[in-house]
C-alpha cells in the first residue's frame, strides 16, 4: 500500500488539544494520523544558512520532516509573495496587493528548495499531497529534478477570477506550474470554475467529459473537496473543559447575558471591522438589547510583521473602543475584543456557552471556525449559526442565517433573529448541520481526495484510502 507524503508551508508543532498554526495544521494533522505517513515543510525557524538535509522526528506513525527558512527566503516568499501578493488577491483585496518581481523569484527558489530536500525521502509509490497557495509551483519543481510520484495538489483559500488572479504579473507561470500536479483540488465549485475558466479562456484548454481538463501539453484532474471536522470529537471537547477558569470568568462576567462569540486570526479577510459594525447597528435599532447581550471577539495576532496587519489591527482597536464608549454603563461593556490564544477545547467551550456564533469573513476558502461552532453546540439548546455568504461553509451549512457581510443592516437583523430564536427551529437547523457535518467529516475529505489522486481519468472509489499498487505520473 502507498505511503501518504504531506508537504504544507509549516509544519506546525502538533500537541493534542494545544493552538496549531490554524484550520490547515489541524485538517493536515488529523488526515495524515489515520493512515501514517511523512509530513514535510518549514519548522518556522529562521536560520542563517540554507538546510543541507531535513530535521527529522516521528510522534505516533508519522514522519515529521522539517526545515528552517534563511532571512532572505522568508522575507522574499513567505512575508513577500506568499502573503503580500497571493493572499490578498486570492481573497479579492487587491487593493492591498504589492508584487515585487525578487520576491516572486525567492517564491520560485523555495519551491525548489523544498523539492530537492524532500526528493531523496521519497519511495516509488508515494502518494504526495501538497497543500495550499505557499507551493502552487512545488509539483513543477518536482518534475524538473526528476519526482515521478503521483502529486496531488489542495488549495485551502478561494481561488479568484480569471481577471482579478490576471493582477498578479505572472499569472500565467502560476497556472502552467499547477498543471504539472494530477489532481487539483478546491474548496467549492466556485473556486474549480475560476480555475478552469482561466485555463479554457486565457490557456487554450479543453474540458473532458470526464472530468479532466488539458493545458500546456497535459492533462490533468479537478476536484471539489469542502474540508470537514470530526463533529462528534469537537462535540466532546466542548464539555471537556467546563469547569475551567476561563469558561468560568466569561460566564460570571456575562451575569445571565446572551452570548455573541467570534473567533479568527487576526486577519483583514476576516471582515472583523464589519461584524464590529453590525452589531453596534443591533444595538442603534433596537436599544432593548442594550444590557441585554455582549460580543466577545477573540483574535489572536497572526503575520504581524507583514504589511498591512497592523493597521487592521488599529482600526480593530478603535471601533471596539468606540463601541464601548458609546454603550457602555458602569454594569455592561457591550463588546470585549481580545488578541491572545486560548486552547483549542477552551474556545470550544466559549462556543458552546454563546447563543450565537457571528462567522462573517468577506471571503474564505471553508472557515471551519463555522463548522466547529455547529459541532460545540448542546443539541438541546444549540445556539444560532450567523454566517457570511463568501465563506465556503455557506454552500453546506444550511441551517446558518445567511448574511452578506457588506450588508451592516442585514448582519444587525440577523443577530435579532439569532437572539429571538425559538428553541424548536434552534434544535431543527442544528440536528440538520450536524448531519451534514457528519456526513462530510474529515475523512470523507482525506478519502475522496485520495481516491481521486489514484485514479486515473475514470471513475474513483470514493472509500479507498490510498492506492494498492504504484502510480505512476
Amino acid at each position: 500500500m502507498s505511503r501518504l507524503v504531506i508537504v504544507s508551508n509549516r509544519v506546525a508543532p502538533i500537541t493534542e488539544g494545544k493552538p496549531t498554526a490554524g484550520g490547515l495544521a489541524i485538517g493536515v494533522y488529523e488526515a495524515l494520523k489515520d493512515t501514517g505517513g511523512l509530513w514535510f515543510g518549514w519548522n518556522g525557524e529562521i536560520d542563517a544558512t540554507p538546510a543541507t538535509s531535513p530535521e527529522i522526528a516521528h510522534r505516533n506513525n508519522v514522519t515529521f520532516a522539517t526545515v528552517p527558512l534563511t532571512r532572505r527566503d522568508y522575507n522574499t516568499y513567505y512575508r513577500g509573495f506568499s502573503n503580500a501578493t497571493l493572499w490578498p488577491t486570492f481573497h479579492y483585496r487587491d487593493d492591498l496587493t504589492r508584487y515585487q518581481r525578487d520576491d516572486y523569484n525567492g517564491y520560485r527558489h523555495v519551491n525548489a528548495r523544498f523539492a530537492a530536500l524532500l526528493a531523496p525521502l521519497l519511495e516509488h509509490d508515494d502518494l504526495v499531497w501538497v497543500h495550499d497557495y505557499h507551493l502552487l509551483p512545488f509539483a513543477q519543481a518536482c518534475r524538473q529534478i526528476g519526482v515521478q510520484q503521483r502529486l496531488g495538489f489542495f488549495l485551502h483559500i478561494p481561488f479568484p477570477s480569471p481577471q482579478v488572479l490576471m493582477t498578479v504579473p505572472p499569472h500565467e507561470a502560476l497556472v502552467r506550474a499547477m498543471c504539472e500536479y494530477d489532481l487539483v483540488g478546491f474548496q467549492t465549485e466556485t473556486d474549480r470554475t475560476a480555475f478552469t475558466d482561466y485555463l479554457v479562456r486565457h490557456a487554450g484548454a479543453t474540458l473532458h467529459d470526464d472530468g479532466t481538463v488539458t493545458a500546456f501539453g497535459r492533462t490533468l484532474r479537478t476536484g471539489v473537496y469542502p474540508i470537514g471536522v470530526y463533529p462528534d470529537e469537537i462535540a466532546q471537547q466542548a464539555t471537556a473543559r467546563a469547569t475551567v477558569k476561563h469558561i468560568l470568568d466569561l460566564k460570571q462576567g456575562l451575569q445571565e447575558r446572551k452570548l455573541i462569540m467570534s473567533v479568527d486570526r487576526l486577519d483583514y479577510s476576516k471582515g472583523m471591522l464589519e461584524r464590529f459594525r453590525g452589531f453596534e447597528r443591533l444595538l442603534e435599532l433596537w436599544p432593548n438589547q442594550q444590557g441585554t447581550v455582549s460580543f466577545v471577539q477573540v483574535a489572536p495576532p497572526s503575520r504581524s510583521d507583514v504589511a498591512g496587519y497592523g493597521e487592521i489591527r488599529r482600526q480593530l482597536e478603535a471601533e471596539a473602543g468606540h463601541i464601548n464608549g458609546r454603550f457602555s454603563d458602569l454594569a455592561w461593556t457591550p463588546l470585549r475584543y481580545i488578541n491572545k490564544r486560548y486552547d483549542h477545547e477552551v474556545l470550544m467551550s466559549f462556543f458552546r456557552a454563546s447563543q450565537v456564533g457571528y462567522v462573517t469573513p468577506l471571503r474564505d476558502g471553508m472557515n471551519l471556525v463555522a463548522k466547529e461552532y455547529v459541532a460545540s453546540q448542546d443539541p438541546e439548546d444549540p445556539g444560532v449559526l450567523v454566517l457570511s455568504c463568501f465563506a465556503g461553509a455557506a454552500q453546506e451549512l444550511d441551517g446558518a442565517l445567511i448574511v452578506n457581510p457588506y450588508d451592516i443592516d442585514s448582519m444587525a437583523d440577523a443577530l435579532r433573529t439569532a437572539l429571538n430564536m425559538s428553541p424548536s427551529e434552534r434544535q431543527a437547523r442544528h440536528a440538520s448541520m450536524m448531519a451534514t457535518l457528519r456526513e462530510h467529516n474529515l475523512s470523507t475529505w482525506r478519502n475522496r481526495f485520495i481516491a481521486d489522486l489514484c485514479a486515473p481519468a475514470s471513475a474513483v472509489e470514493p472509500d479507498a484510502l490510498l492506492c494498492t499498487q504504484p502510480a505512476a505520473a
